[in-house]
């Protein structure tokens, strides 16, 4: 049995649902409504963010974004959001009617710790605080995951004897499994190498969150001022020749011999940072990294993946799509067949 499929859609509810029951306790893909809602939020908001707005650049006439009306619809995305937050903030205090999946998501945790005793926070913790930490969750979790699967898959179908290895790997280690699950990963060294090299290609926020320069200080001879808004391009570190062999070229063994097999993606190791580093890296880059290996490994356990009827792997374009995640262009359209034996036992 074999199924052509939209793969980027996939990948995109896949993810979406994984954050959305961490976070929220509930399935977007069980309403078609909220999961058309929400989809709708993410895609305008995205487009908000990375905008271009006079105030940020030039503050003497950021007057201009009221009147070219980017501010403005700035303004009613982030009121759509605040609507939507507090639509399900009100879902979980409705103790009566709420689902039982509730119990124990992010939202449920922070209006515990609201309502508990104010010495278990250095500052008392208000509905505005709840919100910005879902916008965090959501925003920083969907798409990212996402990206980083639907990129795995793009490199794995364009490279075929890569694709072999890893499939080799699989099923040396999983045999009659059928389902990967965490303690299984760490017995894939060749996937988890795939992932990295993945992260470093196409690291999914190629441009890091921005920084703010806390005091005046100089870079390779360049001043920069306090309160400056830095940009770090991780996927420009990641491709740089003085720290990569092959820099541009898609070969995961790298992680696996002496010189690369320690590097890690924690931020400690800033020729690698698709997690950023420091105090402002990534706090859900553990779950992120899993997730992609989770998903990645099963969807190659479960399935073997091919392009669609007269297309080849050269027909296969890297170009992206502006935002804050790195998204591919056109989306990845991949022809799933099951597995005998899989098919079998299910």
């Amino acid at each position: 049995m074999s199924l052509c499929t939209c793969f980027t859609l996939q990948a995109m509810r896949l993810t979406s649902n994984i954050v959305c029951r961490v976070a929220f306790g509930k399935s977007f893909d069980e309403e078609d409504y909220e999961r058309r809602r929400l989809s709708d939020i993410l895609h305008r908001a995205q487009a908000a963010f990375v905008g271009f707005y006079f105030s940020d650049f030039f503050p003497k006439i950021g007057w201009l974004d009221h009147f070219t009306g980017t501010f403005s619809r700035l303004e009613d995305v982030f009121k759509e959001l605040d609507t939507f937050y507090q639509d399900l903030i009100d879902e979980h205090m409705d103790l009566t009617n709420r689902p039982k999946s509730m119990d124990g998501d992010i939202i449920d945790l922070m209006l515990q710790l609201r309502h508990g005793n104010s010495s278990s926070t250095s500052f008392e913790l208000t509905l505005d605080h709840i919100k910005a930490m879902l916008m965090n969750v959501f925003f920083a979790g969907t798409d990212t995951a996402a990206a980083a699967i639907i990129w795995a898959m793009t490199v794995l179908i364009k490279n075929p004897t890569i694709m072999q290895k890893v499939l080799d790997e699989i099923g040396n280690t999983m045999q009659e499994k059928t389902i990967t699950n965490e303690d299984d990963i760490e017995k894939l060294p060749y996937l988890k190498a795939v992932v990295k090299e993945t992260l470093r290609l196409f690291p999914p926020a190629p441009l890091l969150v921005p920084r703010y320069s806390m005091e005046d200080c100089v870079i390779d001879g360049y001043r920069i001022s306090s309160n400056t808004t830095i940009y770090v391009n991780a996927w420009a570190i990641a491709r740089d020749p003085i720290y990569w062999e092959n820099p541009d070229e898609f070969l995961p063994e790298r992680f696996l011999n002496e010189k690369y097999s320690d590097t890690d993606m924690k931020g400690q190791e800033f020729n690698f940072i698709p997690f950023g580093g420091g105090r402002r890296g990534c706090p859900g880059s553990t779950m992120g990294l899993i997730t992609v290996e989770l998903a990645v490994a099963n969807l190659l356990h479960s399935f073997k993946w091919e392009l669609p009827s007269g297309m080849k792997k050269e027909d296969i374009d890297t170009e992206v799509l502006p935002g804050l995640s790195m998204l591919k262009k056109k989306d990845l359209q991949l022809v799933a067949n099951k597995y005998p034996q899989i098919q079998k036992s299910l």
